[in-house]
This record gives C-alpha cells, sequence and structure tokens, in this order.
C-alpha cells in the first residue's frame, strides 16, 4: 500500500510499503477521507511528537472510511462498515480514567497513519473509539470527529452559558470549530485573527464581530481601537506565548481563559499575578478528547451543526501531500485540506 512516511523534520515521503497483518481484535480499515491539521503540521515542523510519533513512521490522524477486513474475536463488526475512528483510546485503568479525565490517561494508546491507502485499528481502539456512521454521512464529515472532540472538551471545560460573550482568538480551524460550537450553544461570538478566506468563514459560522490583527500588531491594541469589550470567555486558538498572555488582558473579572493553542516546546510566560488574584480569572488548558466527547463531536457531524463545507477548502492526491505539507509550512492559509488516499485508477 502506499503510505506517507515521517523520516524528520520537514521530511514526508510517500512510499509503498508492506500492509501489516491483522492481530487479535483488530480491524482494517480503507481511508476514503483524511484531513490535513495544525497538530500534523507542527509535527512536520518539528520531525516528531514525544507522545505520538517517532520517525520514521506512518503519518497523520484524521480519517473515515470502510472496514475491508476484521480480525480474530472482533464482534460487532464486519466488513462494508462505514466508520470512523479516533487517534487514541484510553486504558480505563489508571488514575485519571477512573475520575472520568481519559483525556490524559497515563497508558493514552495513539493512532497515526491516516495519510495511507489503509490502516490497522488497534483492539483497544476497536473496543473504545471506533464508530459507526450514519448511511448519509459523508466520510469528510466524520474525518472531522477527531479535532471537533478536542473542541467540544474546551467548551465543556469553559462551562459555556447561553448569552456570554465569548472571543476567539486565532481563526485557523480550531478556532472556526469553537466558533460554531458557541455559536450553537447560544453564545455571542468575536473572532480576532487573520487571513480574509478564514475571517469570512468565521462570519458564515455566526461570529457577530470579525476583527483582523494584521501581522506584526497586538491584538488586545487592535481590540480596543475596535472598541470590543473585555469578554466573558476567551479561547486561545494560536498556539503562541504573546497570545497566551494577551488571552488574560482580555478576559473580563470573574471570566474564564482557556488556553487551547499548544504552544512551541520549551516556551513560557509572564502573567501579572495581581491582576489574576483581583479579578477572581479562571485559567485552564484543555487536551485532547474522550471517547464521550467524540460522540458527542460525530453527533453534531451527523445531525448537520458542524459540517465540512464549512472547513476543507481544498483537495490533494496523496502523493501530492509533501508539496502540500512544504506550502503550509510556508504560510498556506488554506483552512483544512482532503487528502485523497486511495490510487486513482
Amino acid at each position: 500500500m502506499k503510505a506517507a512516511i515521517l523520516y524528520g523534520r520537514e521530511d514526508v515521503r510517500v512510499e509503498e510499503v508492506p500492509s501489516p497483518g491483522l492481530g487479535r481484535g483488530q480491524v482494517r480499515l480503507g481511508i476514503l477521507a483524511a484531513l490535513t491539521c495544525g497538530t500534523d503540521l507542527k509535527v512536520y515542523r518539528r520531525g516528531y511528537h514525544a507522545r505520538m510519533i517517532v520517525p520514521p513512521a506512518v503519518f497523520g490522524h484524521e480519517m473515515a472510511g470502510v472496514i475491508t477486513e476484521v480480525g480474530k474475536q472482533v464482534e460487532g463488526w464486519a466488513v462494508g462498515d462505514r466508520v470512523v475512528v479516533a487517534n487514541s483510546a484510553p486504558c480505563d485503568a489508571c488514575f485519571f480514567c477512573r475520575n472520568d479525565r481519559q483525556n490524559l490517561c497515563e497508558d493514552l494508546l495513539f493512532l497515526n497513519g491516516a495519510y495511507a491507502e489503509s490502516i490497522v485499528v488497534p483492539e483497544r481502539i476497536v473496543q473504545k473509539n471506533l464508530l459507526r456512521l450514519q448511511p448519509t454521512t459523508t466520510f469528510v464529515d466524520a474525518a472531522l470527529a477527531e479535532p471537533l472532540a478536542c473542541v467540544v472538551q474546551g467548551l465543556e471545560d469553559c462551562r459555556v452559558r447561553p448569552g456570554q460573550h465569548l472571543l476567539v482568538l486565532g481563526a485557523g480551524p480550531i478556532g472556526l470549530m469553537f466558533v460554531r460550537l458557541a455559536v450553537h450553544a447560544g453564545c455571542r461570538v468575536t473572532v480576532a485573527g487573520r487571513g480574509e478566506s478564514r475571517l469570512a468563514a468565521a462570519r458564515c459560522l455566526g461570529a457577530e464581530e470579525i476583527i483582523e490583527v494584521p501581522t506584526g500588531t497586538r491584538t488586545e491594541t487592535v481590540l480596543a481601537a475596535a472598541g470590543v469589550p473585555p469578554a466573558d470567555v476567551v479561547i486561545e486558538a494560536v498556539g503562541r506565548p504573546e497570545t497566551w498572555e494577551a488571552a488574560v488582558r482580555l478576559v473580563r473579572k470573574g471570566g474564564t481563559v482557556n488556553f487551547f493553542g499548544g504552544c512551541p516546546a520549551n516556551t513560557s510566560i509572564t502573567l501579572d499575578t495581581g491582576l489574576i488574584h483581583y479579578s477572581n480569572l479562571v485559567l485552564l488548558a484543555s487536551f485532547h478528547h474522550t471517547p464521550r466527547t467524540i460522540r458527542l463531536a460525530l453527533q453534531h457531524l451527523e445531525t448537520g451543526v458542524v459540517q465540512a463545507a464549512h472547513f476543507v477548502d481544498g483537495e490533494c492526491s496523496l502523493g501530492a501531500l509533501p508539496d502540500l505539507l512544504h506550502r503550509m509550512a510556508a504560510g498556506n492559509h488554506a483552512i483544512k485540506t482532503l487528502v485523497r488516499t486511495q490510487s486513482e485508477a
């Protein structure tokens, strides 16, 4: 089969590789939709991910498709089933799993290899995070389930309420998903970011106010000039230390800041302790997803609350993936790209 292999920093090659055999409890998934992701771009730039992927290794983690082979002792699944698979599954035995924090599982099993013609899904993920699709659900919609589940987790952590003012910093795919779910939850949403197509998407998804932040300008200066008041909830969806710091200055007294965007390794921030203390702020950071939020995300997709048409604005073949990643690293502003993994006839 053909698969994208990560060899190191900005080194991804599409190669012919052997298809591994199936072990007990495993299934083989023919991948019919794989999507690019900001996390994959970070891994591409860095050349590895300490927890998820050590090169050389198959690459990519947002996928949906059809089961093409079923291993021994697999129950409830058959060849031809249309499914989406999450990129991880918890152990359900450690301290965090027992306390309903499965996203922090001490033995979280990760799955990579979406940028390929097929993938073997491990037994634990088959049991916990392989989900059947409704007949009308498209594969590209379903492939959004993993990132959307992370956003579901993040919004739940913030305990948003209808009528609250939510400020999203960053108009990338994650920021836009926060916009859609927050609007659906009854919040008034302001988005501060850049990229004409992304800001246009934010407006289509229901954001009431769109603030363009030109490169090299301070976010809070631009928001102040636009008369944007402090928000009840601020979502940092950029992943830069300076934006983390700005988020704390943009929330109202008693408000909540979610440092959702992961910053580069070994970075740090400086916070005003007096501001945090006397403003009674809630500062938190959301990570990953759980089997429950994966299912909620798929429910949002299958009921039309979230649709791939608002997020997927490009396509490429598997063979063109290395060039696409190079362009993304250089500043391509596509929201998400559908990677066609099956060989063309």
